[in-house]
């Protein structure tokens, strides 16, 4: 059975596109195939696979306008495994556009149910904020995993997110849950760290990942050059840790 995956924290700078595209990378690793769904107008997932951005013509922007059919914005095989539907800045004009569209959080649930028997995963790579392309996401979804870095100030949004999943699943998608917690930017060497992991399991002791995603140069290079940390440094402790991360996510019935 396919799973489909959003990655969200509604707080920014917590690593949820390093997880989408590393998670994606990793998983295809597994043997298994995978669509990532870049829903950031940023559109950070989409050239972390050395896509240029400026020149597509067919984006996760004209699906959800419907100008384009699912199939037609899907860049198959950008790595053994690996497709994508990309994003770029047009993506930040959506929410006007689709004011007063009905059933405008389904579109994407919808659609998806044309190519959701292709593929082992589909991984959506949510933007930083409670919004349209957000809702898409999670009405789509089937679960969702939220990175939290290792401070105080991303452990008090963590609380909001959880009320969000659970209205989500209260009133758009009853299928939604809670996929699992996963610790980015974590230093075991501070007393931080140790403590914001410690916090979160007293609230949440079933969903939290094993594997730690530790402070890594090499994770924050990769994306420049317009690669996964699998290619980019595939011996890294950034690397190492996707992948036991993958086998984590893998297991999980």
């Amino acid at each position: 059975m396919e799973k489909i995956i959003a990655i969200a924290n509604q707080k920014g700078g917590v690593g949820k596109t390093t997880t989408a595209v590393n998670l994606t990378a990793c998983l295809a690793e597994l043997g298994k195939k995978v669509l990532l769904i870049d829903t950031d107008p940023q559109g950070n997932a989409t050239s972390s696979f050395s896509i240029n951005k400026v020149e597509l013509e067919n984006t996760i922007y004209e699906l959800l306008l419907g100008e384009e059919p699912i199939k037609n914005c899907i860049i198959k095989d950008v790595m053994p495994g690996i497709s994508i539907i990309p994003s770029n800045v047009n993506l930040a004009a959506v929410e006007i556009e689709l004011i007063g569209v009905k059933d405008k959080e389904f579109i994407l649930s919808k659609e998806i149910e044309y190519v959701v028997n292709d593929y082992d995963y589909i991984i959506i790579d949510c933007p930083p904020a409670l919004n349209t392309l957000t809702l898409n996401a999670m009405t789509t979804a089937s679960s969702v995993i939220v990175p939290i870095q290792c401070e105080y100030l991303a452990v008090e949004g963590l609380s909001d997110l959880i009320h969000t999943v659970n209205m989500v699943k209260e009133r758009l998608n009853p299928r939604l849950d809670l996929e699992g917690i996963v610790f980015t930017m974590y230093d075991s060497r501070t007393v931080l760290s140790q403590n914001v992991v410690e916090n979160v399991k007293e609230f949440f002791p079933d969903k939290i990942y094993q594997t730690k995603i530790p402070r890594n140069v090499r994770l924050s290079e990769a994306p420049s050059f317009g690669q996964p940390i699998t290619v980019y440094d595939t011996k890294s402790s950034g690397a190492e840790s996707y992948r036991q991360l993958a086998k984590e996510v893998a297991e999980r019935k």
